[in-house]
């Protein structure tokens, strides 16, 4: 497990760069996992450390996305990744994406944690104006996830996305900076 400082610092969970040597933990297998990935867009290729190198690369050189790892403060395991992607420095807007890959980490608030940390920072560092994030209707935890955010839902895509031989829903969600308010768990 790396042991790092956090660039962003929750209750439970920190913020940090990915690193190289986190492809050499369970980061790999959390995409080629059909029920880690029940609810997004991955699993449809096989992921290889290969491809989770080239994405930790391009995670550090990226201009309009903005990709760190959740890690515990407990032991510093990395346990998720989140993300502000299609960043537009011209109408101040970015989608938040999340995913806790490691299953034992389900369920205690740390995606809670670290979204709230994220769009404060969004918000506050990065004045950002708008965030907004999409999930599959068929995604339970990433509805409740958006609405805890105080994220009101704006849409929905009707059968915009195929998983597990179904098309399915997506839902689209949305908070402005004049209505966000982050409070700690």
């Amino acid at each position: 497990m790396v042991k790092k400082t956090g660039f962003l610092k929750g209750k439970s969970i920190y913020l940090r760069p990915l690193l190289e040597e986190d492809a050499e933990g369970e980061y790999l297998h959390w995409f080629n996992d059909d029920e880690v990935c029940r609810g997004n867009s991955h699993h449809v290729i096989p992921y290889t450390k290969e491809k989770i190198l080239g994405y930790i690369r391009h995670a550090r050189e990226s201009t309009d996305e903005f990709i760190l790892a959740i890690a515990l403060n407990e032991n510093g395991k990395h346990i998720g990744n989140i993300a502000f992607q299609e960043i537009n420095h011209i109408y101040r807007s970015a989608d938040l994406t999340i995913i806790i890959g490691d299953k034992s980490a389900w369920g205690k608030g740390y995606g809670f944690d670290a979204a709230g940390l994220l769009l404060r920072h969004g918000f506050n560092t990065m004045n950002l104006h708008r965030i907004s994030c999409a999930t599959f209707d068929t995604n339970p935890a990433m509805k409740k996830l958006a609405l805890s955010l105080g994220m009101k839902e704006e849409g929905r895509r009707i059968e915009a996305a195929y998983k597990d031989g179904n098309y399915v829903d997506i839902i689209e969600y949305g908070i402005l900076k004049s209505d966000f308010e982050y409070k700690k768990r």
